[in-house]
């Protein structure tokens, strides 16, 4: 079984963004910069599949500048065997949006014919949560989103998957594209001597111009701002007090 694996570049989950001078978008330069992690349990769920010999190959692309070479070298290190990095200098926090990454990625799918794809539920710049779906539609494939538990009997994969009012359990045959929830696992932390051996495995380069997809934006970001600055709290000296300011008064917060 071939896996194709989907991972992002974005901001570090940690890093405090902030709105560029412009008021266009977030400021990128200058900002640590990490795989999504959904995407590092994307990676780390395909990595289980070949050391448990469910998998044969594991290959690893993105969609972004030069340096996400980066975060596919960091995914090989995790268990991927090859990448594919699709250059493109077009943020991918605004302008290229998930219709049109999910083009791209079919196009590499109509290429590598792998049995299952595995995506991050959604990445934490855009957070649009669309990028799977839209790439199952077409490939025309079954999916499985929001993904907790996968397990594997010949050509079918059951699932449990998250939803709003609990879990449910789903069936579906491959190919198939599959989208990783928080619980799905624990992602690992890349060795040295794995992070060494990364540096030598294959990454193949392609422009995203030659796939012949029109990647112009249809969403476009007018103007970015700051959330408005909260207000103060107040301190009460006891229960009664709390109780009475929540009942009366007027400035209280609410």
């Amino acid at each position: 079984m071939k896996v194709l694996v989907g991972v992002k570049r974005v901001v570090d989950y940690a890093v405090k963004v902030r709105v560029a001078a412009d008021k266009t978008g977030v400021e990128l330069k200058n900002v640590k910069m990490s795989m999504n992690p959904f995407c590092e349990i994307a990676i780390e769920e395909a990595a289980r599949l070949k050391e448990a010999k469910t998998a044969t190959e594991v290959v690893v692309m993105s969609i972004g500048p030069k340096e996400a070479q980066e975060t596919i070298r960091t995914a090989l290190a995790m268990g991927g065997d090859r990448g594919i990095h699709i250059k493109t200098d077009m943020r991918i926090d605004q302008d290229l949006q998930p219709l049109n990454i999910a083009k791209l990625m079919a196009k590499i799918v109509e290429e590598e014919k792998p049995d299952l794809v595995i995506l991050g539920k959604q990445s934490i710049d855009s957070d649009a949560c669309q990028t799977g779906q839209m790439l199952a539609a077409l490939m025309n494939c079954g999916q499985v989103t929001f993904a907790s538990e996968l397990t594997f009997d010949g050509n079918n994969i059951t699932a449990k998957r998250e939803t709003d009012s609990g879990e449910e359990t789903v069936s579906v045959a491959m190919p198939a594209v599959v989208t990783a929830d928080l619980r799905l696992n624990i992602p690992r932390y890349a060795k040295l001597p794995n992070i060494m051996k990364a540096k030598k495995k294959k990454i193949d380069a392609r422009e995203a111009s030659e796939f012949g997809i029109d990647l112009e934006p249809r969403i476009i970001t007018t103007n970015v701002e700051d959330p408005p600055a909260r207000d103060a709290g107040i301190k009460v000296d006891d229960v009664d007090s709390l109780f009475d300011k929540l009942r009366n008064a007027e400035d209280f917060p609410h």
